[in-house]
């Protein structure tokens, strides 16, 4: 398939939307790597935010990518243990 159709991308914001959302709940305020851990989620938000409004454009292409890069923020994070996240559904870790 060549096309990024509506499903897809619905799709993908709902993954992210999710991996957002958890990754913000498993951060605790006394971790000393917090400073991190929010950067990280601010440039995914970002990124989420972008997406956005490319898909209001009606650049799914564009959309597409910018929530590729949030979540690669997001896993990422994960991966380095800026969040507390066990759960290879929505993040590249181990359950």
């Amino acid at each position: 398939m060549r096309e990024i159709t509506d499903e897809k991308l619905e799709k993908y914001f709902n993954i992210t939307g999710q991996a957002l959302k958890k990754a913000k709940a498993n951060i605790t305020k006394e971790d000393p790597k917090k400073d991190s851990a929010l950067e990280f989620l601010d440039m995914a938000q970002r990124y989420f935010n972008d997406a956005k409004f490319f898909k209001e454009k009606g650049d799914y292409v564009n959309a597409f990518g910018a929530l590729s890069y949030a979540h690669g923020w997001l896993d990422a994070g994960a991966r380095i243990k800026l969040f507390d996240v066990k759960d290879s559904r929505l993040f590249t870790v181990d359950d």
